[in-house]
């Protein structure tokens, strides 16, 4: 049995998109800036896709910008909204638990003389509001804040954070911003930004079934927010370079699919996820981490480490990660695990096993089976 339980990382592409990528490759191949039909046709994919993309933030046309990924859609709304408010102030709020493609902005913007506050988080990974509230001041211009977290999937309060930011703004007469990344959020959860008061909303094609390589920003249309690639003016000026249509088209196909059957979804990764969790923890020496959202689970294997049984259970069949891919080409201990305060003999002893619609019960079981096989061996093999 092969079990792909990697799916934080990146999902498989349903048919539905494969076939609008072969269109938009094959047949509708036009630059979609060219005026003549070839054109029109790509540019046609590209509107279509914004449209099922406001349609489930609620938001307008005009708010949504197609990027690479979501990397550059964090970066974007960072960098971007930093550099058109300086002026306001130069003090940046984000959590200790930030993927790198925010955490690493916020640094770069450091050493160009932001002052950047770093919320701690308790031991379930949920941002203090408390010292959200304390760190607001005159000179703050940007709160960032994901809606859940990529490692250990703790569904972060943003409704809360975003009332917390509009009261300070109401009371002190101030504009302060408010940017969420909802990479590892879009496509398990329903969000409008609008109605939360989010002014920025980062978003990934690849991690709902649509293509690497495909991603969006939302940026309220009140938002002051500066390009950070320069060119032809595409996307409004906000985001330059002949858009990529068959990702994009891709993205918009996966949005729509995933969003027919949302409620659907999240109860079958619930279910795969409490079998997972509940079967895992009966061993002894497994500690659960995980959050609250559906299709993360983070668990601890004391006495093992992490890359090692990681590869055991590849020997299996059965696909996981340690912690972030995105990190996987730097080994070091997770900043969210030493943030949530885990056990220093888990550190190094933690995997990080996500879920997707197309995943089930019986794959769960398997896991729960191999790991109750590998994990007394592995154990007796471990360095003293």
């Amino acid at each position: 049995m092969e079990v792909y339980f990697d799916n934080a990382a990146t999902t498989k592409i349903i048919p539905e998109v494969r076939d609008i990528l072969l269109e938009t490759m094959d047949k509708d191949y036009g630059n979609p800036s060219s005026v003549h039909i070839k054109g029109v046709d790509a540019e046609n994919y590209i509107k279509d896709a914004r449209r099922i993309i406001s349609r489930e933030l609620k938001c307008d046309l005009k708010e949504i910008t197609f990027t690479s990924g979501g990397t550059e859609a964090n970066n974007l709304a960072l960098i971007g909204i930093v550099e058109a408010n300086k002026r306001a102030g130069n003090h940046i709020i984000t959590t200790r638990i930030e993927h790198a493609s925010v955490y690493n902005p916020l640094l770069f913007l450091e050493e160009q003389g932001y002052r950047v506050s770093f919320l701690s988080v308790d031991s379930r990974g949920m941002v203090s509001l408390d010292e959200l509230r304390e760190e607001l001041c005159d000179d703050t211009i940007l709160v960032s804040v994901m809606a859940v977290n990529n490692e250990i999937g703790t569904i972060e309060p943003i409704e809360e954070v975003g009332k917390i930011i509009k009261e300070y703004n109401e009371t002190n007469n101030k504009k302060v911003l408010y940017h969420v990344d909802a990479v590892q959020a879009f496509g398990k959860q329903r969000i409008y930004p609008k109605r939360i008061g989010i002014d920025a909303l980062s978003m990934s094609g690849h991690k709902i079934h649509g293509p690497k390589g495909s991603g969006a920003l939302f940026v309220g249309n009140d938002v002051k927010i500066k390009p950070i690639l320069f060119g032809g003016g595409q996307e409004k000026g906000l985001r330059s370079g002949t858009e990529n249509t068959a990702a994009i088209a891709g993205m918009g196909k996966a949005v729509e699919k995933i969003y027919e059957k949302l409620d659907d979804n999240i109860t079958i990764m619930k279910n795969v996820k409490k079998t997972l969790v509940d079967g895992a923890t009966s061993i002894e020496g497994v500690t659960d981490n995980s959050g609250d959202a559906p299709h993360i689970s983070s668990l601890s294997f004391e006495g093992v480490r992490s890359e090692v049984l990681l590869h055991a259970l590849e020997d299996k069949g059965i696909y996981v990660s340690a912690g972030s891919a995105c990190s996987s080409n730097h080994p070091a201990i997770s900043g969210v695990l030493k943030s949530i305060g885990l056990d220093e003999k888990l550190l190094d002893s933690t995997l990080r096993f996500s879920f997707s619609e197309y995943n089930t019960v019986e794959e769960a079981e398997y896991t729960v089976k191999v790991l109750k096989e590998l994990l007394p061996t592995l154990r007796r093999f471990t360095r003293k």
